[in-house]
């Protein structure tokens, strides 16, 4: 029988090595190093602008701070590689050929200060497209030509945002009641779109005219239309609007005036129903005393007519007693 050769110690230890670091070497994804035709340094920071990229870079450091991707034809961000750098702070995605954007895109990027989506093609921006984005200070989303639509709400849960700028895209009308909600917003770029002055920009004109100091460029942002307000400043036009907005009723309007008056009109006839009801209460206990009272005053009157009577056949009989004669 053959006997094998017994491992030498300096085999179990290569073995024992090789094992250890099989086990515990970082995956691929945590020891990834620069993209291709990227630039990376020292301090986080990942230059990828005028590349000629068509797609998001892969294999970005995990810890990337900076992420420049300016003046690419990169056309969507996949939010799974996104959303592992969650220390990005900076994201530069201007002139590109981004279409859509939505929550999920930056689901992971709470401590993203700056976003900038400038020429790019966007169309539209949905409901609490940047909520997760709890950190963010300044948004540029400028020159999109055919984003004519932003949510109510896009930007309701963007507490720090300061600088917010919209200008040379293509909205006619703007939804404020969130924006005037955020309270660190003091720059608002709004020139270069197609404003309708109509019902539908009355608050966001007034707004412009009350607090124009925060509004950039506030000299350029003037209405496209109708054509008797062509040219002028969205300041001057707010209150023109508002006289002309409220003149008469609207359908809803008739609806709540109809509504308080059946609820007063059902307060009045139940207060007077009450009121019949406290009185004939009043009346019948009135009457029911009065009969009372009757009934008292007779049942009286016949004891004391009994009581006399009895009284006088006594005092007869005494005196004709026997023992009384003389």
């Amino acid at each position: 029988m053959r006997v094998l050769p017994q491992p030498s110690l300096q085999s179990l230890r290569l073995v024992f090595l090789f094992v250890f670091v099989m086990d515990v070497a970082p995956s691929p994804a945590l020891t990834a190093g620069c993209p291709d035709r990227c630039v990376c340094d020292d301090q986080l920071v990942v230059q990828c602008a005028g590349q000629q990229l068509s797609d998001f870079p892969v294999d970005l450091p995990l810890g990337t701070r900076q992420l420049i991707i300016s003046n690419n034809r990169i056309g969507d961000l996949p939010a799974l590689q996104l959303n592992y750098l969650s220390d990005l702070v900076y994201l530069d995605c201007s002139n590109n050929s981004l279409t859509d954007i939505s929550e999920s895109t930056f689901g992971n990027l709470r401590k993203l200060a700056y976003l900038d989506l400038s020429f790019n093609t966007l169309t539209q921006i949905e409901d609490r497209t940047f909520g997760p984005l709890a950190s963010l200070v300044m948004l540029r989303m400028t020159d999109n030509p055919g984003l004519s639509e932003i949510h109510t709400d896009a930007f309701a849960e963007n507490a720090a945002l300061q600088v917010l700028d919209v200008s040379r895209n293509n909205l006619t009308a703007l939804n404020i009641s969130s924006l005037i909600a955020l309270p660190a917003l003091r720059s608002l770029g709004l020139s270069g779109n197609p404003w309708s002055c109509d019902c539908d920009t009355e608050d966001l004109c007034l707004w412009i005219q009350i607090e124009g100091f925060k509004f950039q460029d506030e000299g350029q942002t003037v209405c496209q239309g109708p054509p008797d307000m062509l040219g002028q400043r969205l300041a001057e036009v707010g209150m023109q609007l508002r006289s002309e907005c409220h003149q008469g009723l609207g359908y809803w309007d008739y609806l709540f005036f109809i509504a308080i008056g059946f609820v007063i009109f059902a307060g009045t006839v139940s207060a007077w129903v009450m009121g019949v009801l406290m009185v004939l209460y009043e009346r019948y206990s009135k009457r029911k005393s009065e009969e009372f009272d009757s009934e008292d005053e007779e049942e009286t009157v016949t004891r004391g007519a009994g009581s006399g009577g009895g009284g006088g056949n006594h005092g007869n009989g005494d005196l004709s007693k026997p023992g009384m004669q003389v």
